[in-house]
């Protein structure tokens, strides 16, 4: 099958959108199931949550693999993904569009395998593993017609290949044996609890609690953003994006761990959004502006205004989390539509700083400078 040589935009981007799709339904769903009159497909809000992650997250991770690793099969992966999730929300048959979600999670692991053999190290092995519990969450939503026993499969899933991506960006700074110990200890945590909470709910969820702690606690003693917090633009940014990041992750490992996981209510959503929102999104906000230009191969200016839909994100889910906590559905509602309001300004923020950079004037000095168009695009 050979290494792939094509045209990002034509080929790549509408795999993007196809994910793209998946967030949009995804939060239309989440939108209805807090109280707000959206009257999406009753399909549809049943599997937010899958929408969200085996959907979305799936599908953009998957791209992102498949342009690492350069082969064309891998990028079945994002297509599976988003199809599937699409088809199963729209009323497709559940086999049909279980069967494609279960074949993109497969391809993500042979994709993440293809990784482990060209480099053998720890953050691809801890990758495979994390591409391995979406086909266990997969598998579970398929065996058991519904998503929630597959929740924390997948909160793994995007956990392990975080903590690993960010465990490669920081592989240059001096450590000891002993802490990547601790990181393998941390990943297994999450990963045992996880696949534990298939069969025994609360002893699983708060493993997975123990496993996020100490999680959060590696990537803040660790992580590389503790030293790019300090110099300015970009960099400081994606700090910020990652280490708030990390305090939710905190919070989430606290939650499960007092409480386990229940199977429904203001609590199990205080603890997931904790996690899925607080934590991942910030996430996807601090990784966008290097992500979508290997994607796309289009720049993505950075703009101080980056840090607004951040602040509201924040201030957002804090909102949410503390309104389940104290029992007020009408605040989580209203926080709820500041959630989508966060990720709608950051699309919003990034296409008009992207459309102000194209529009500004070049500086004959700066077109003249050797390498300065290959920057600028």
């Amino acid at each position: 099958m050979g290494l792939l040589v094509e045209r990002p935009l034509l080929t790549r981007l509408p795999l993007l959108l196809l994910a793209a799709a998946c967030l949009v339904s995804g939060l239309w769903a989440g939108l209805a199931r807090a109280g707000i009159p959206t009257s999406p497909p009753a399909l549809m809000t049943a599997l937010h949550g899958a929408l969200m992650v085996p959907g979305f997250f799936a599908a953009l991770i998957s791209l992102e693999r498949a342009v690492a690793v350069g082969l064309r099969w891998a990028y079945l992966a994002p297509l599976l993904a988003a199809v599937g999730c699409l088809s199963a929300a729209l009323g497709a048959p559940a086999t049909v569009a279980l069967f494609l979600v279960g074949g993109a999670s497969a391809v993500l692991t042979a994709a993440s395998t293809v990784a482990l053999r060209r480099m053998p190290e720890l953050f691809t092995g801890v990758m495979l593993a994390g591409a391995s519990a979406l086909v266990g969450g997969n598998l579970v939503w398929l065996l058991t017609g519904a998503p929630t026993p597959a929740t924390l499969l997948w909160m793994a899933f995007l956990v392990l290949t975080i903590a690993a991506e960010r465990l490669e960006l920081s592989r240059l700074q001096p450590r000891t044996r002993g802490a990547e110990r601790l990181f393998l200890v941390a990943v297994a945590l999450v990963f045992t609890g996880a696949v534990m909470h298939v069969v025994a709910a609360d002893a699983g969820a708060r493993l997975v609690g123990v496993g996020l702690l100490a999680t959060s606690w590696w990537l803040v003693r660790h992580d590389l953003a503790r030293r790019t917090v300090r110099l300015s633009g970009l960099p400081r940014y994606t700090a910020v994006c990652l280490l708030s990041g990390y305090a939710w992750l905190f919070l989430g490992g606290v939650m499960l761990l007092a409480t386990g996981l229940p199977p429904a209510g203001l609590l199990r959503d205080a603890t997931l959004h904790a996690v899925f929102l607080g934590f991942v999104m910030p996430m996807v906000f601090g990784h966008a502006p290097i992500i979508l230009p290997a994607i796309l191969q289009v720049a993505v200016p950075f703009h101080r205004a980056l840090h607004l839909p951040l602040v509201v994100l924040h201030l957002s889910v804090a909102a949410r989390v503390g309104a389940d906590l104290a029992g007020h559905p009408g605040a989580r509602t209203v926080a709820s539509v500041a959630n989508v309001a966060a990720l709608g300004l950051f699309v919003v923020t990034v296409l008009v700083s992207r459309r102000v950079q194209a529009a500004r004037p070049v500086n004959p000095v700066d077109a003249w400078r050797p390498g300065a168009g290959a920057a600028r695009g």
